[in-house]
């Protein structure tokens, strides 16, 4: 069978989030700098059947992945590398804690067009295509389940978009059924019931 020509769906625990926190371009004496939020860090975001929310420094160790600045997710329209910190794409963490990234609009025809999308604003958000290492889930007072995610096992790529969409959401499916066995149990209001069972059943 033919792989999806999305990367991302070819990865095993791949997944992606998007934001839509406008995009910005600059000039320099070397020519016009693109730059973005591919995810903040606190907010909470409705994935349908749960919420979720990336933590402070949870991207802490992912910024020296090999990692690619995509049009579209489109391996084939490649904006920007960096390699370990080096390259023509620019990753940071903002002092609220968002993975920010940059990169100069090379000499391509797609990324020039690109640029001109981003001036007039027909193209505002970014995504990003990563995969998870630590995350935990607890229920709300609501009744909801809250993934959050602590600590990314890579970070794929970051991609200016002109749809948005959250994929793999059957990733978040396998976490949740492998932490919510019975005897994991992230319901604090459950966990404090078994303590205090535990405490008559001793005498206390």
């Amino acid at each position: 069978m033919e792989k999806n020509s999305d990367y991302v769906r070819n990865i095993d625990n791949g997944e992606r989030r998007f934001v839509t926190q406008q995009m910005e371009i600059r000039a320099d004496d070397q020519g016009s700098v693109v730059e973005g939020i591919a995810s903040v860090v606190n907010t909470k975001t409705n994935m349908g059947w749960y919420d979720e929310m990336v933590m402070v420094g949870a991207f802490d160790d992912v910024m020296n992945d090999d990692v690619r600045c995509l049009l579209n997710h489109d391996p084939n329209f490649v904006l920007a590398r960096s390699v370990k910190g080096e390259g023509t794409l620019k990753l940071s963490i903002t002092s609220e804690g968002h993975l920010a990234y940059s990169y100069k609009t090379p000499n391509r025809t797609f990324a020039k067009d690109l640029e001109d999308s981003i001036r007039t604003g027909d193209i505002s958000q970014s995504s990003f295509g990563f995969g998870i290492k630590t995350d935990e889930w607890v229920k709300q007072e609501n009744g909801r389940e809250l993934r959050q995610i602590f600590k990314l096992g890579f970070l794929g790529d970051v991609s200016p978009v002109t749809f948005p969409a959250y994929t793999s959401t059957s990733v978040a499916k396998r976490s949740f059924e492998s932490q919510k066995k019975p005897e994991f149990v992230r319901d604090f209001k459950k966990i404090n019931e078994l303590k205090s069972r535990k405490l008559k059943l001793r005498g206390v």
